[in-house]
């Protein structure tokens, strides 16, 4: 997949047309903003003038570039503008006026500071849908915290359930809530502009938690302790809800996960590891029973595959149309034929460091798919491009223009 030049047009996606302002930074609406450029909308990254934005100094880079700004910003167009200063949020103001969406996670008050509040901006735009990401919302006794994915891991009841028994709370290794309410805000976003579309073309605004989303897929744990009073402990790699379910290892030292969810694949998995005694057993009718009895099947389903390496156990539990998956790492899903055949990982060139290979777009659309149109740019490439295009620094002279771009006269105040 080739880079392409963004002031060269191509074919449009499922989204063009529509213009949205990235003004947000780690990781939550950045990611957000990410979905809907790779299904074509013109997504116009703003980056501090002098500091650009965190994500260019977060994790890895090669031969000085950031490998997780060119994912993240992939399919975005950059520029240059501090909204602190009154000269930046008075041409943030024009290019408003030429956006569909606006993606911000600033703590709140700081947009009505700078004058931007969606009162002001929906008297400029009134179709513009304003998403504000915080890690707790715009309002209440927290709203003012600074907000990380972390802490809404933390306080979400997700990482209270998630590691060994008796062990401690355990934190993913990445960043599942901004993944999860990256796609929360992605979905608000598109759910706005349908009722934008309905309701005579007025915006409205979008307030989303990180707290939130992580905690409405973690199940029915909110009914549960409601009406039974019972919180969910540790289990490791078990459920409550089902068993056999956890990682086996193989006799060469490989692991593979199983899931026993359907009551039809968990008889089959017993009958395939020689113990079809136990499918006539009165608590084996249950998953929730069956959990009860978890040591029990695990042992069956242990013993049994760790007497045999990894492909004879995949090919075993396939023949069994028995549900199984090995654990993979990342070197794995490279080679793996499925993520090969849906060009999961999918090849762009970038400029700078050649071809790159990163995630591809979420889903498959027949009509209008996605597409990875080039990796994340250098800091305000497109900044005069996109100002000119909006009519937004016609007033401005050219002296004025260097000094508030060029120079650091706008710095953040300390």
């Amino acid at each position: 997949m080739s880079a392409e030049d963004p002031s060269v047009s191509s074919p449009p996606g499922a989204l063009a047309g529509v213009r949205v302002l990235d003004l947000a930074t780690l990781f939550a609406g950045p990611m957000a903003a990410t979905i809907l450029g790779d299904f074509g909308a013109d997504v116009i990254k703003v980056e501090h003038p002098t500091k650009g934005d965190p994500v260019r100094n977060h994790g890895p880079s090669k031969n000085g570039i950031p490998l997780w700004w060119a994912m993240l910003s992939r399919n975005k167009r950059t520029i240059a503008l501090y909204l602190g200063d009154p000269r930046g949020a008075e041409i943030a103001k024009k290019l408003i006026a030429t956006c569909d969406v606006l993606i911000e996670n600033f703590r709140p008050g700081t947009l009505e500071g700078w004058g931007l509040s969606p009162e002001e901006l929906h008297r400029i735009n009134p179709g513009l849908v304003i998403a504000r990401v915080t890690g707790f919302g715009q309002f209440g006794p927290y709203s003012a915290r600074p907000g990380f994915g972390t802490l809404a891991e933390s306080m979400s009841g997700f990482a209270a359930m998630t590691g060994e028994p008796g062990g401690p709370p355990t934190l993913p290794p990445f960043g599942l809530a901004d993944g999860i309410a990256a796609l929360a805000t992605s979905q608000a976003i598109m759910t706005a502009l349908y009722a934008r579309e309905k309701n005579g073309g007025k915006g409205q605004v979008v307030d989303l938690a990180i707290i939130e989303p992580i905690l409405s897929i973690l199940g029915p744990q909110p009914l549960i302790y409601d009406q039974l009073g019972a919180v969910q402990q540790r289990t490791g790699n078990r459920s409550v809800n089902n068993a056999p379910r956890n990682t086996y290892i193989t006799s060469e030292g490989k692991w593979v996960a199983i899931s026993t969810s359907a009551q039809s694949i968990a008889e089959r998995v017993m009958r395939l590891v020689g113990h079809p005694e136990v499918i006539d057993e009165p608590w084996f009718a249950k998953g929730s029973t069956r959990a009860e009895h978890a040591e029990l099947l695990d042992t069956y389903v242990g013993d049994w595959i760790k007497e045999r390496d990894l492909a004879t156990v995949m090919r075993s539990f396939e023949e069994a149309q028995a549900a199984v998956a090995p654990i993979y790492d990342i070197r794995d899903i490279f080679e793996d034929e499925q993520f090969q055949a849906l060009d999961t990982i999918t090849t762009v060139n970038d400029p700078d460091l050649g071809p790159l290979r990163m995630q591809n777009v979420l889903y498959r659309l027949s009509g209008t798919p996605g597409r990875i149109r080039w990796t994340g740019r250098k800091r305000g490439a497109d900044t005069r491009a996109v100002l000119e295009e909006c009519n937004a620094i016609t007033a401005i002279t050219a002296d004025q223009w260097d000094l508030l771009i060029k120079e650091d006269v706008i710095a953040e105040a300390e």
